[in-house]
């Protein structure tokens, strides 16, 4: 559509003929936004309109089937609850929560991949977050699922579960390193 093109899609503000014919289009807000220049034919009134393109929002499946609008606020709020008093920057889980819907290149995701990724995220970031949002997210109910999540985050990629004697043998590593001093 060139500048001199009739738009029929537009109503002038002032006299509501539908026609107005676009003098200058320029994009302005660092891209995001067409700024349009249009003039009247009917009362040769000028105004300018801004078009944007309309994102259609993120969609969460949830559990039971129901789909909602991705909340980052939400995924704020979970990810502050397991991270509270850790040293964790704040600006970091809110960079995460409001950048997650960018990561998505579907227009649904589930529920459970979203607590997926928050895992994946806080296990780099923190240990004791991981847990604490793991504990809400797993819905851990009783102190060996504590347990064995602990383990299974302690545990080396690659090394296995180390066996009781490999653990004794750290203990006693550890202790001599701190009658030496070097720990």
């Amino acid at each position: 559509m060139g500048p001199s093109t009739l738009d029929t899609a537009m109503n002038c503000p002032f006299c509501g003929n539908p026609d107005s014919r676009v003098l200058d289009s320029r994009p302005s807000d660092e891209g995001s936004v067409i700024r349009r220049r249009r003039e009247c034919p009917a009362c040769k009134r000028r105004f300018t309109t801004y078009e944007r393109a309309q994102v259609e929002p993120l969609l969460v499946v949830k559990r039971s089937g129901r789909k909602e609008t991705f909340d980052p606020n939400k995924l704020l709020r979970g990810l502050s609850l397991a991270a509270q008093k850790r040293p964790i920057d704040p600006e970091v889980l809110q960079e995460f929560a409001f950048g997650f819907e960018d990561t998505v290149k579907e227009m649904e995701i589930t529920s459970e991949e979203i607590g997926l990724r928050s895992l994946a995220f806080l296990k780099e970031l923190d240990p004791v977050a991981y847990i604490r949002f793991a504990s809400v997210y797993r819905e851990f109910d009783s102190l060996e699922n504590f347990i064995e999540e602990v383990r299974k985050l302690d545990r080396k990629p690659g090394r296995g579960r180390k066996t009781l004697k490999m653990e004794e043998e750290d203990e006693l590593n550890l202790a001599d390193e701190v009658k030496l001093g070097t720990v």
